[in-house]
C-alpha cells in the first residue's frame, strides 16, 4: 500500500509525498480516507499561516472532517472490523482532565485535534486513529456524508448551546458551511422561522434550499432596520453569528430579544471587539459560545441516517485529491461560488 500525502509547504503553496502507511498501536484502526472535507481553519492555515493562537511551523498536513473505511484493525479492537465506513471525530481528548471526566472533552487543554499544529491533518490515503473516536456508519450513509458529520455536529452544537426548541424564532448570521449546519440543526429541532442572513447572493440560495423561512443581503439592507420590522421592534429570541465577522458579532445586541440567546459560532480573527454590553444587560440577554462539540456524533449521524437533515446539499463543489491546489485556490479566490468543498481522496 502506497500512502499519498499533500501537505501545505509555504503559503498558498500544496506539494503531494509519499509517506509510510502508519502501524497499528493497540486499540487503533487504519482508516482508508475516501472523503476530507475542506473547513475555514484549513484555509486560514494555507492562506494566512494562522487561525486565531495557533501557527503553522514547518511543513503542514490540513484536513480534520473526514469519513473513509476501515482497512484493518489494531490489537484489541472489538467494535470495528474491516470495510466497515466510518467518520472520524478528529479530537483526541487525554481522558483524564476534570473537562474531560465532566463530559466536555471538548475543553480538554490536552486535546490532540488533527490539522491544529502541532497536530498533522489527514489529507493522506491512510491514517490510523483510536476506535473509540472512529464512528460505524449505518449501511445507507456514503463515507461522503461521513465527512460532513464533522461540521453538522459544530451546527448541532450550536443549537444545543441556545436552547432551539419547537416554534422558535431565529437569526443566523453567515450562510457559510457552519452556518447552513445550524440552519439545518435549528430546523431538527423545531425552529418554526429562521432568517438567514449573508453578503453572498449564492450562500443565500443555498439557505433558502435548506429551508430558511427568508434569507436577507446584508449589502441590500438595513439588518437591524429589517429585523426589527419583521419582530416588532422586538427582536428575535435566539440570534446564531457563524461568519465571525466583527460587523456581524457587534449586531447581535441590537437583533436579540429581552430575555433571549445570542450564540457566538465564527471565530473572529480580532480576540477584541467593540460590542454593546449595556444593550445585553438591559435586554438580560444571554451570550452562549461554542468550541467544536461534544457527545453529538451518534446524534448527527442518526439525524442523516434518518433523513432527518440533509447534508449532502450544503455541498458545491467536489474536487479530486490530485487537484487539492486548485481546490484550495477556489476556497480563497472564488468566495462568490464556493460554498463547502470536499477533497474526494
Amino acid at each position: 500500500m502506497k500512502n499519498k500525502a499533500a501537505f501545505m509547504t509555504g503559503l498558498n503553496r500544496m506539494e503531494f509525498r509519499e509517506i509510510p502507511v502508519p502501524e497499528l498501536k493497540p486499540g487503533e484502526v487504519l482508516v482508508k480516507l475516501e472523503y476530507v472535507g475542506i473547513c475555514g481553519s484549513d484555509v486560514h492555515y494555507f492562506h494566512d499561516g494562522r487561525c486565531g493562537e495557533f501557527v503553522v511551523d514547518g511543513d503542514f498536513m490540513l484536513g480534520h472532517e473526514a469519513g473513509g473505511v476501515v482497512e484493518d484493525v489494531g490489537p484489541g479492537v472489538k467494535t470495528l472490523a474491516k470495510g466497515d465506513k466510518v467518520a472520524l471525530e478528529p479530537g483526541i481528548p487525554c481522558g483524564k482532565c476534570e473537562w474531560c471526566k465532566g463530559g466536555k472533552y471538548n475543553l480538554c487543554p490536552d486535546v490532540r485535534f488533527l490539522a491544529t499544529p502541532p497536530i498533522q491533518g489527514c489529507y493522506e490515503n491512510y491514517i490510523a486513529f483510536p476506535e473509540e473516536m472512529c464512528f460505524k456508519l449505518p449501511g445507507g450513509m456514503t463515507t461522503k456524508q461521513g465527512a460532513l458529520v464533522e461540521p453538522f455536529s459544530v451546527g448541532l452544537h450550536a443549537a444545543f448551546q441556545g436552547q432551539v426548541r419547537m416554534g422558535d424564532q431565529v437569526v443566523i448570521l453567515g450562510a457559510g458551511c457552519i452556518g447552513l449546519m445550524t440552519l439545518l440543526a435549528c430546523k431538527a429541532n423545531g425552529a418554526s422561522d429562521i432568517t438567514v442572513v449573508d453578503i453572498v447572493p449564492k450562500r443565500l440560495k443555498y439557505a433558502e434550499k435548506l429551508g430558511a423561512t427568508r434569507v436577507l443581503n446584508g449589502k441590500e439592507c438595513d439588518i437591524i432596520k429589517e429585523i426589527g420590522t419583521l419582530t416588532g421592534n422586538l427582536g428575535v429570541e435566539k440570534v446564531f453569528e457563524t461568519a465571525g465577522s466583527p460587523a456581524t458579532i457587534a449586531q447581535t445586541a441590537h437583533l436579540v430579544k429581552a430575555g433571549g440567546t445570542i450564540v457566538l459560532v465564527g471565530l473572529s480573527a480580532n480576540p477584541e471587539l467593540t460590542f454593546n454590553f449595556g444593550k445585553i444587560m438591559a435586554k438580560e440577554a444571554k451570550i452562549e459560545s461554542v468550541f467544536r462539540y461534544r457527545n453529538l456524533y451518534p446524534r448527527a449521524i442518526s439525524a442523516i441516517a434518518e433523513g432527518i437533515v440533509n447534508v449532502d446539499d450544503v455541498v458545491s463543489h467536489e474536487f479530486s485529491f490530485d487537484d487539492i491546489q486548485k481546490a484550495f485556490d477556489a476556497a480563497i479566490n472564488d468566495k462568490e461560488n464556493v460554498v463547502k468543498a470536499v477533497i474526494k481522496m
